[in-house]
């Protein structure tokens, strides 16, 4: 009896369907991971700066509201990029483990393409916006 040579069976949830990992090991970090969640903050001050001087009363024009949309939505186009690269990643990553998540996590780097492309035309326009007296 040769029990080396035995095909071990596959582990199966309750359903009877093949377990999958829930993670799939990173093999090459981005360049901003370390730097990731500190980007994100200044991203959510300035964006709190900015709405909470426009909820006061201040215009476009001043620079309360310039400066931190300025700061905020180039930090944020860079935390994007680097969020969608790494999803992007992970979707190559899991194809050969779960075809569907490998799948799923395509579409949201669409999504997040979207997104970059969405907030760069917003931050330019209100930034090139002329602003109420």
């Amino acid at each position: 009896m040769d029990l080396d040579r035995q095909e071990r069976p596959a582990i199966v949830d309750g359903a009877g369907r093949p377990l999958v990992p829930s993670r799939v090991p990173e093999t090459r970090p981005t360049p901003l991971q370390d730097w990731f969640i500190y980007l994100s903050i200044v991203v959510l001050v300035c964006g709190t700066i900015a709405i909470s001087a426009l909820e006061l009363g201040a215009a476009f024009r001043e620079a309360v509201v310039r400066v931190p949309l300025a700061v905020g939505g180039a930090v944020l186009m860079i935390v994007t990029t680097d969020a969608m690269l790494r999803v992007w990643r992970s979707a190559w990553a899991w194809l050969p483990v779960d075809r569907g998540r490998g799948l799923f996590r395509f579409v949201w780097s669409g999504v997040l393409a979207a997104v970059l492309v969405a907030g760069g035309a917003i931050t330019v326009a209100a930034l090139l916006a002329p602003g109420s007296a």
